[in-house]
C-alpha cells in the first residue's frame, strides 16, 4: 500500500488537495482511503464513512450514482472523518474501565461519558488509531490528511517518542517478574506495578509500531502544499524540509495552490503574479529534485466531485513516485581512514541549528526546533564519537573503534 500524507501552510487547501489525490487514485482505478478530519464538501454530500476512520465508509466522488441511480464513471474513494471527541470518550472509558480496580483503592468517583470533554491533543491519538486501522485495510493507496506542517512533523514522531518512553517507564523484560510481584510487594514494602498496567503497555507498544512502521514504510511520502508568495509560506516549507528529513517520509512533491494567470492586465494580480512566480523559482532552487507542480486558482472551492477530480488533473495529482530516501547509513572507512561515518541527510540544515550528544547508545540530535533520539546501529555503540561534519545537505558523524570493545584481529 502506498501512503500519501498531505501537509502544507495553513490556509493553502491541504484538505482539498488531499480529497483531489484521493479522487485520482480512484481514477487510476485503485481502491483509496481519505483520513480527514473536515473532507471538502465535495466528497461529504453522499455521506462519508465512521467517524474514527475505520476504513468502511461509504465511496464518494465522480462514480456515485447520480440522480435515479446512474453511475457517472468509477467509484470514489473511502472517506473516512475523524472525530476526536469521540475517539477520545471511547479510550478514555475503556482505560478507566480496566484501571477500575486501582482507582476504587483510591477512592475515585468514575466519569461518565456525558460528562467528558477531549483533551488537548486528542485529535493527534484519533489520528494515530485511524492509521493503525488502516494498515490493515487492503487498500492501494491511502491518503492522509494532516494540520500544518510543525504539528504534522510532531505527529509522525509521535510513534517513536512514545514507545521509547514505554521502553524506558516499563521495560518488557520486567514482566518476567509477574509472578514475584506480590512478594517482591512485601519484600520492597511498596506496592509493584498491576498486571493490567504491564499488558496496556504492551497493547499500546503494538498498536504504536504498526503506525510507526506504515510512517517508516518505503511506499509512504509526504506531499507539501502551500500558496507562494508571502514569506511566511517559504520559511514554513524550509521547516518541514527540515523536520521531515529527522522525522518523517522524504516529500515527493511541493504542490503550489492557486496560482493565478500571468500576463494579466489588472495591477493587483499582475503584482500577485510576480511574487509567486518569484516565490517558485526558489522553491525550485530549494527543494532540486523534488518537482513544484502548480495548480491554477479556481476562484472557489470545488463543490461537486467533477470540480475536485478536474483541480489536480495532470502531473499534481499523478501516481507517487519512488520516495527519496533521508535514512541514516553507515558508510565503513576502516580500511583506509580507520573510521566508520554514520550519514543522516539533513537538507535545509545550518551548523549553528545543529546540536550532537551521545549518551550510551543514543544520539542526541537537535536541527533547527526539532529533536530526535537516535538509537546507534550494534556497531556504533562500540565505537567513540571523533567529529562531525554538514556537507551538501548531509551529517557525517565519525566514529572510530574502540579497542578494548572491538574483536582483535588474529
Amino acid at each position: 500500500m502506498r501512503t500519501v500524507f498531505v501537509t502544507g501552510t495553513g490556509g493553502a487547501g491541504r484538505s482539498t488537495v488531499a480529497a483531489a489525490l484521493a479522487l485520482a487514485g480512484t481514477r487510476r482505478g485503485e481502491r483509496v482511503l481519505l483520513l480527514s478530519g473536515e473532507p471538502p464538501e465535495a466528497l461529504t454530500g453522499a455521506g462519508t464513512g465512521p467517524g474514527t476512520g475505520t476504513g468502511t465508509g461509504t465511496s464518494t466522488g465522480p462514480g456515485a450514482p447520480g440522480p435515479g441511480g446512474a453511475d457517472t464513471g468509477p467509484p470514489g474513494p473511502t472517506v473516512a472523518r475523524l472525530e476526536a471527541g469521540a475517539d477520545f470518550r471511547r479510550e478514555f472509558l475503556g482505560f478507566q474501565e480496566r484501571a477500575g480496580a486501582a482507582l476504587d483503592l483510591l477512592g475515585a468517583v468514575p466519569f461518565e461519558e456525558g460528562e467528558l470533554t477531549e483533551l488537548p491533543g486528542s485529535e493527534q491519538f484519533a489520528l494515530l488509531r485511524a492509521l493503525k486501522r488502516a494498515a490493515g485495510g487492503g487498500h492501494d493507496l491511502l491518503v492522509v490528511d494532516l494540520p500544518p506542517v510543525r504539528q504534522a512533523v510532531a505527529l509522525l514522531a509521535l510513534p517513536e517518542q512514545l514507545r521509547r518512553y514505554l521502553r524506558r517507564l516499563l521495560p518488557a523484560e520486567r514482566q518476567a517478574a509477574r509472578s514475584l510481584r506480590p512478594v517482591l510487594a512485601q519484600l520492597a514494602g511498596v506496592p509493584m506495578p498491576a498486571r493490567w498496567l504491564y499488558e496496556t503497555a504492551a497493547r499500546w507498544d503494538e498498536e504504536l509500531a504498526v503506525v510507526q512502521a506504515l510512517i517508516e514504510s518505503p511506499g509512504a511520502s509526504v506531499r507539501l502544499v502551500a500558496e507562494p508568495g508571502p514569506e511566511a509560506a517559504d520559511r514554513a516549507l524550509r521547516t518541514a524540509r527540515l523536520g521531515l528529513a529527522l522525522h518523517g517520509p522524504a516529500p515527493d512533491m511541493v504542490i503550489a495552490n492557486r496560482i493565478v494567470p500571468a500576463g494579466s492586465g489588472d495591477p493587483f494580480l499582475a503584482a500577485l503574479s510576480g511574487r509567486q512566480q518569484s516565490a517558485l523559482k526558489g522553491w525550485r532552487e530549494e527543494f532540486g529534485d523534488v518537482p513544484v507542480r502548480e495548480v491554477p486558482h479556481t476562484g472557489r472551492d470545488p463543490r461537486q466531485p467533477g470540480e475536485l477530480a478536474e483541480l489536480l488533473d495532470g502531473p499534481a495529482g499523478s501516481t507517487p513516485g519512488p520516495p527519496r530516501g533521508n535514512r541514516p547509513t553507515v558508510e565503513d572507512r576502516r580500511s583506509g581512514e580507520g573510521v566508520l561515518v554514520w550519514r543522516l541527510p539533513l537538507p535545509g540544515a545550518a551548523r549553528d541549528q545543529l546540536q550532537l550528544v551521545r549518551r550510551d547508545d543514543e544520539l542526541f540530535l537537535t536541527a533547527g526546533p526539532f529533536r530526535r533520539v537516535l538509537t546507534l546501529p550494534s556497531a556504533l555503540r562500540r565505537c567513540a564519537v571523533s567529529g562531525a561534519a554538514l556537507r551538501d545537505g548531509e551529517l557525517r558523524i565519525r566514529f572510530e573503534p574502540d579497542p578494548e570493545l572491538w574483536p582483535r584481529s588474529r
